[in-house]
């Protein structure tokens, strides 16, 4: 099923909204799924670093298989908003042509 979003257009001498909807095609949709995951990739390594150098600057916390997992959450959640984050910007351009 692909993603569609709505968005309000002005209409003239009206103080409300009309709102339109606008669908993805599944290529659309298909590709930017395909875009949030190659971003998602980078944010990954970079997080994953991070918390790397996090643990070594704070000496006293050992890396454990926990932490690792709790890491993996953390981007679990964040690659999840990432994707809707890229359906919705092609939404949102297709609603501005």
């Amino acid at each position: 099923m692909a993603f569609s979003k709505s968005f309000p257009r002005e209409v003239e001498g009206s103080t409300y909204p009309k709102w339109e909807e606008v669908k993805l095609t599944e290529n659309e949709d298909k590709e930017q799924e395909v875009l949030a995951r190659q971003k998602n990739i980078a944010i990954m390594k970079e997080c994953i670093e991070d918390a790397k150098n996090l643990m070594i600057d704070l000496e006293d916390m050992k890396e454990s298989q926990s932490d690792r997992v709790s890491i993996a959450i953390s981007l679990f959640e964040k690659r999840a908003s990432h994707e809707i984050y890229w359906k919705e910007n092609k939404a949102k351009e297709k609603f501005d042509l």
